[in-house]
């Protein structure tokens, strides 16, 4: 008889993107393109497509938190992304499920706004985030609007991301990494802070692109498929920042719809 192994297992706990280039999608695509079995938990429901978010549709806070039992008492986990909550009844549910079950590593992605700005976290739940999230995660992936928010300043420069890092990493998780797409520099250099280390900087030059739909997503999933796998925090953040940067290479030269295009998931695969 054939020896049964396991699969790496890698849970996506966010909203639905009807385009398929973020949220639950991307997650999902980024899990397989890097060799995990993935499960999702959907907590919203967007009518979205290249160009914005046309409506969002709430799920209710007792339907998540049975969907992520479901999943923890059958499946089981080995990492965890936490994406789009949307509200606080949401976060609240989400992390009660995470402080009553035994999970893996958990990689939070602060999302609040979609790349066309449209809002996809309600203004007050923000700090909700903070407090009920922030201490059970592993690492939190913030862009500089989502850290602009959580800390409540403007983040102009490298050394205002490198510090907001030291700051968020004192909020309770064991690392953060600042995402620096959002500043008006050649480079898209990330600042990863974990506690008991000094910073440092993922450097990459920026890719001309305008396709960056779920480039978050992709990178926070990323992240939680290495964890998966048993790859280090820093192997894992550093290998995803590549995987991240190769699909968008391979994503620039595509066209899909008529606002800001995905990157390519399958890169390794759709272009051999």
């Amino acid at each position: 008889m054939t020896k049964k192994t396991k699969y790496f297992r890698a849970l996506t706990i966010a909203g639905s993107d009807c385009s398929g280039g973020a949220g639950i999608q991307a997650d999902l695509k980024t899990f397989s393109a890097l060799g995990c079995y993935g499960m999702s938990v959907i907590t919203a429901l967007t009518a979205q497509n290249t160009q914005g978010v046309q409506s969002v549709q709430e799920i209710e806070p007792q339907f998540v938190e049975e969907q992520i039992i479901s999943i923890l008492q059958d499946i089981g986990v080995d990492a965890i992304k936490i994406g789009m909550l949307f509200n606080i009844p949401v976060i609240k549910a989400v992390a009660k499920c995470l402080h009553e079950n035994r999970v893996g590593p958990v990689v939070l992605d602060p999302v609040m706004f979609a790349k066309s700005g449209d809002r996809l976290l309600q203004e007050e739940a923000v700090q909700s985030i903070q407090k009920e999230l922030f201490p059970l995660a592993t690492i939190v992936t913030p862009n500089i609007p989502e850290a602009e928010a959580l800390l409540g300043r403007a983040i102009e420069s490298a050394e205002a991301m490198q510090q907001a890092a030291i700051d968020l990493c004192r909020l309770g998780p064991k690392a953060v990494v600042v995402k620096g797409g959002g500043l008006s520099t050649p480079n898209s250099d990330d600042c990863l802070m974990i506690q008991g280390s000094e910073p440092q900087w993922l450097k990459q030059e920026r890719i001309d692109t305008p396709n960056i739909h779920g480039t978050g997503c992709t990178f926070s999933s990323a992240i939680a498929a290495f964890l998966a796998r048993s790859f280090k925090l820093e192997d894992a953040v550093k290998e995803a920042k590549t995987f991240l940067t190769q699909a968008l290479i391979a994503g620039a030269h595509k066209k899909l719809g008529q606002g800001k295009g995905p990157v390519m998931h399958f890169y390794k695969t759709w272009e051999k």
